[in-house]
């Protein structure tokens, strides 16, 4: 399995935070993203957004085709996160456009090498895939990357 964390793109600072939309350096940080990432998926990669308008902007730029679930949205769980996913089981990719500090709390959890507390960028892609050792399967940090850097 590999789990793509996307943190959602710059947003306008308004309440409620749920129908915040992305500014327009936001649109900018999506779409060379959702470049990036295209080049990068693999077939059949499977999209899940939160509800918020932002993350759902987000998405947009890679996938119109993406699901939408109420489980992930600001304030989720890692839990939750994690259901989302099917981690471990499912097979191939999957792509989750969420929040922070949840992403962030996802990558200390399933890495323990990172710190937790980490804060995931807007707009930043934090991939981990899953690598058999000695007949365990465990998550491995593959990419960070910022839209900043493409």
């Amino acid at each position: 399995m590999e789990l793509i964390l996307w943190r959602h793109a710059e947003a306008e600072d308004s309440f409620p935070d749920a129908g915040r939309k992305l500014t327009a350096k936001g649109l900018d940080q999506a779409q060379r993203m959702s470049d990036w990432l295209k080049s990068k998926l693999p077939e059949n990669t499977l999209v899940i957004a939160s509800p918020a308008r932002h993350a759902q902007q987000t998405a947009m730029a890679l996938r119109s085709d993406f699901v939408t679930n109420n489980e992930i949205g600001p304030g989720a769980s890692v839990k939750s996160i994690l259901t989302a996913a099917d981690w471990s089981d499912a097979k191939g990719a999957v792509v989750i456009v969420g929040h922070q500090p949840t992403l962030g709390e996802v990558a200390s959890d399933l890495i323990p090498d990172i710190p937790p507390g980490l804060s995931v960028k807007k707009g930043s892609v934090w991939w981990i895939k899953c690598q058999e050792k000695e007949n365990i399967i465990e998550p491995v940090l593959h990419i960070v990357i910022y839209a900043e850097m493409l």
